[in-house]
This record gives C-alpha cells, sequence and structure tokens, in this order.
C-alpha cells in the first residue's frame, strides 16, 4: 500500500517542481527596457520613530504613535512598538510623520537649473507626434533640483516631457537619490506614463508654422491617426496562435506557417507605435495635459474609441465641473492648488478645485507641481486647498489631505502596491515634519528612502548637494592646473 501512496506522492512533487520551474511570462515586445534601473537601497540599520502623530496616507490619523522601519520596509505602525536592540530610535514628540511626498508632474532633470538652452530637453518640437523619445533620455542627474525637491518631502518623481506635443513621449518614475545616472535614480519595475496634451499648446506650437495641428480638430485628428495606426501595428504584431496546419505540396513553408504576402508578422520594429500600443494594452499609463472640462471629456471618448486607460488627467483647471465623472471612470486629476489665467484654457479656474474633485466617492485628487520651485512646497500647495475649502464650507482633514501627496499620486503612477503609503511592507519612504505638514512653519526635518535616511535637516553631512553646485574653490594663490586663464 505504501508503494503507490508514494508514487503518487512522488508524482505530486514532480508536477510541483515542473510548475515551480514554468519560465514567467516575457515581458511585453513593447515595454522591453534596454535602459534598465540600476537603482540600489542605501544600506541602513532598523529605525524607530517614536511618539509622532503619525498620518499613514490610508485615510488614519495616529496620535503618539510609532513607526518602524527595517531592511528597506515600513515594518509595523502603532504605539508602543518593539524595536530590536540595535535599532536607531528617533524621539518625535511633537513632531509628525507621513509617506514620502510623490510628484506625478516634474520636468527636473529635462529642464534643469540654470535654466539655459543648452539644458532645455523637455520638448522635442519637430513632429506633433513623437512618441518615440523617452524623457528619461534628456534627464541630467546634476540638476540641483533634485537636492532641493528632497528637502521638501520627496521621494519619488515622475518626469515627463514637455506639452507641446499631441503626444510627446515616455515619461518615467524616479526615486529621489543621489546618482551620477538617471538609470541608478529609476524606480525599479515602475511602469512608464505616456504624456500626451490638449488643447493650446500644440495648436499654438505647429499652428505658428503653418502645420497641422492649428485647430482643437486638428489636434484630435492628430490624436486618432496616431492610435489608429498603434491598432493596426499592434493587430500585426500580437501573436497569433499556433493552430495546426497540413502543408500540401504545392505550399512554401512560409505559407504553412500563417505568413502572408503583405508580410503580417510584424515587419520592421517602430518605436513610435511601441509606445503607443503599449498604452492601448495598459502596460503604458497614459497621463494627458488638459485644462476645460469639455476637452477631457473628449479625451475620455477618444480613449474608449482605442481602448485606452487615462491614469491622470494634468493640470485640469476645470475638473471641478466633471468631478463625479472622473472618480466614476477612475481618473485622476493631476492638479494646482490656485494656478489659473495664464492662458485662456486655464481662464475658468477657481481655488477649491481639488476640494471638489476629492469629494466624490472613489476620487483622486492630486496635487502636482510642473515647478521646480513648486516641488520644494507641495505641502503648502495642499494647505492652500484645505484653506480655501474650509472657506467654502468643506472641512478636510490633514489625514485625508495628505493622499493627495501620497497614496494618489502613487496610484497614478502604478506604484501604489510598493509606496504612497505607511503600511507594513511597503517601501520605507518616510518624512519626519517639525509639525503639522500643512503649517506654513512646516519644514521636513528627516527623509527617509527605502528606510535610509537621505536627508536631515540638522545633520550637513545628511544633505546631498549636485556636482554642479560644488564647483571648484577659486583663490588666488591656487596654481592654474591645464586650460587656459
Amino acid at each position: 500500500m505504501l508503494r503507490p501512496l508514494l508514487a503518487g506522492f512522488g508524482l505530486a512533487l514532480l508536477a510541483g517542481a515542473v510548475q515551480a520551474a514554468t519560465p514567467a511570462p516575457a515581458p511585453s515586445r513593447y515595454t522591453q527596457d534596454p535602459y534598465p534601473s540600476t537603482y540600489k537601497a542605501l544600506a541602513g540599520g532598523p529605525v524607530l520613530l517614536q511618539h509622532a502623530t503619525v498620518l499613514t496616507g490610508t485615510g488614519q490619523r495616529l496620535d503618539n504613535a510609532d513607526v518602524l522601519l527595517r531592511d528597506g520596509k515600513v515594518v509595523a505602525v502603532g504605539t508602543a512598538l518593539d524595536a530590536p536592540s540595535d535599532a536607531t530610535r528617533v524621539d518625535a514628540t511633537g513632531k509628525w510623520v507621513t509617506p514620502g511626498i510623490i510628484d506625478v508632474h516634474s520636468h527636473l532633470g529635462v529642464y534643469p537649473s540654470p535654466g539655459v538652452g543648452a539644458h532645455s530637453d523637455g520638448n522635442e518640437m519637430t513632429s506633433p507626434v513623437t512618441p518615440n523619445v523617452w524623457a528619461e533620455h534628456s534627464i541630467w542627474p546634476q540638476d540641483p533640483g533634485f537636492e532641493a525637491a528632497l528637502a521638501g518631502g520627496i521621494t519619488s518623481l515622475q518626469i515627463l516631457p514637455g506639452s507641446a506635443n499631441l503626444i510627446g513621449g515616455r515619461g518615467v518614475t524616479l526615486k529621489n537619490v543621489p546618482s551620477t545616472t538617471y538609470q541608478g535614480m529609476k524606480f525599479p519595475g515602475a511602469p512608464w506614463g505616456l504624456k500626451m496634451a490638449c488643447g493650446e499648446n500644440p495648436k499654438r506650437v505647429y499652428g505658428s508654422r503653418n502645420t497641422s495641428p492649428g485647430t482643437r480638430m486638428g489636434n484630435v485628428a492628430g490624436y486618432r491617426a496616431a492610435f489608429i495606426d498603434a491598432s493596426e501595428y499592434l493587430r500585426k504584431t500580437t501573436p497569433k496562435p499556433a493552430a495546426p496546419k497540413k502543408s500540401r505540396w504545392w505550399q512554401s513553408s512560409t505559407a504553412a506557417n500563417g505568413a502572408d504576402s503583405e508580410k503580417d508578422t510584424g515587419g520592421k520594429r517602430d518605436l513610435k507605435l511601441d509606445t503607443l500600443a503599449g498604452a492601448i494594452k495598459g502596460d503604458i499609463l497614459v497621463h494627458i495635459h488638459c485644462y476645460r472640462a469639455d476637452e477631457m471629456t473628449t479625451m475620455l471618448d477618444l480613449a474608449k474609441e482605442f481602448g485606452f486607460k487615462v491614469a491622470a488627467f494634468h493640470h485640469g483647471v476645470e475638473a471641478y465641473k466633471i468631478a463625479d465623472r472622473l472618480a466614476a471612470e477612475n481618473v485622476c486629476g493631476a492638479l494646482w492648488a490656485d494656478w489659473w489665467g495664464f492662458k485662456m484654457e486655464a481662464f475658468d479656474g477657481i481655488q477649491e478645485n481639488i476640494a471638489i474633485v476629492d469629494r466624490p466617492a472613489k476620487s483622486c485628487a492630486i496635487v502636482h507641481s510642473d515647478s521646480e520651485e513648486g516641488i520644494q512646497r507641495l505641502n503648502q500647495e495642499a494647505a492652500k486647498v484645505m484653506a480655501h475649502a474650509r472657506l467654502a464650507g468643506i472641512d478636510i482633514a490633514p489625514e485625508r489631505a495628505i493622499r493627495w501627496l501620497t497614496q494618489n499620486p502613487a496610484k497614478a503612477l502604478g506604484i501604489g502596491e510598493r509606496t504612497g503609503t505607511l503600511e507594513p511592507g511597503k517601501m520605507g519612504d518616510v518624512v519626519v515634519w517639525n509639525g503639522n505638514p500643512f503649517s506654513v512653519y512646516a519644514k521636513a526635518e528627516q527623509v527617509y528612502i527605502d528606510g535610509a535616511r537621505i536627508y536631515d535637516r540638522a545633520d550637513p553631512s545628511r544633505q546631498p548637494k549636485s556636482d554642479f553646485m560644488l564647483g571648484q574653490p577659486a583663490t588666488q594663490s591656487a596654481p592654474q592646473i591645464g586650460g587656459v586663464r
């Protein structure tokens, strides 16, 4: 009786081994990465932040609470937590602790400081449709804006191309750490974003050249033409199911394998169509620069026509007019607190915009920067929204508002399972504030990325500086070595 049982057990083990050995599915051809992330988290021992007011990013506020970080992760959040004997204990009495802030719309590195022509690498204004370009290939890691953003609590950010084109190219998500290469900052496994733009920008840039698009109807025609090409490309490049076919003596081996006279097997790889096909498949997240409510609804209809999903509308000063539809379609609004009126399509903005977008069930309101200066104080931008909402009779608690800066942007970037909230198992991306982060006096005192203390306002050795900012000493007695005087 034992032998059959053991034999069956052996077969089960063998089946399990075969199943375990089954290779993971290969990445889509549209999202293969020849420039992969080389990011490695800095080593750091266990850290226990004690006696703080903790905003978890999930809608919770915990008073007199602790946060335990270990091996780069959040281990626990609660009161009177135990910690290993070798843990660094930080007395956070009177301080506030939040997840690291995430900016979904930044141009740091592609429009770095100093802002000179040689550094202007964010807009490929040579064609209205340029999904073949990738913002990461323009990033200058020495941009001092990264360190300034770090001092404002920014732990992750999406770098996007500019908005001159209908389709501007791929964006990339970075961890905000010092590096000599952009690959050393690249958020491992984060999906790419596709930057699109509607409205005045593309029609102004190309209409001034007497080329299409010169109108809003030209804009929509341009999107449709591009996605029609991408849909056909996707059809041709999607592997066909292997159906056994009988080969006759008069048929060539090519015909037996299913290829036709038009080479319907994909043909030459097209970098533009790779990106658009990846967006249709949902592997690349679509982020759209769009101001007016009517144009956002047109773009939602465009997405339905071609089967892609809009992750977020950016800027959207009229998003409050369609807040219910955005929530119903699970589309985020990445918005400013109070920028408006600088061009006609931005004229109908209100200072309660984010608060109204945030009100429906399943909403996803985000405070973004699109500014090398605004990124340094996104917490204060959120505070302005809270203040104007209060004047309108809408009271928003800090534990809800923090989601505009952490959980919701993580969701829009496709990294919400790994960061954006203080929950066990998530990345140890944490900010310790000197007080309520929504106070005008708030400052980030410590910033942890993957559990390592990257920034400390009280410790100059923990205040990274760009190589560009370090420069060279200039003294009259210094000898001249090489070059010309």
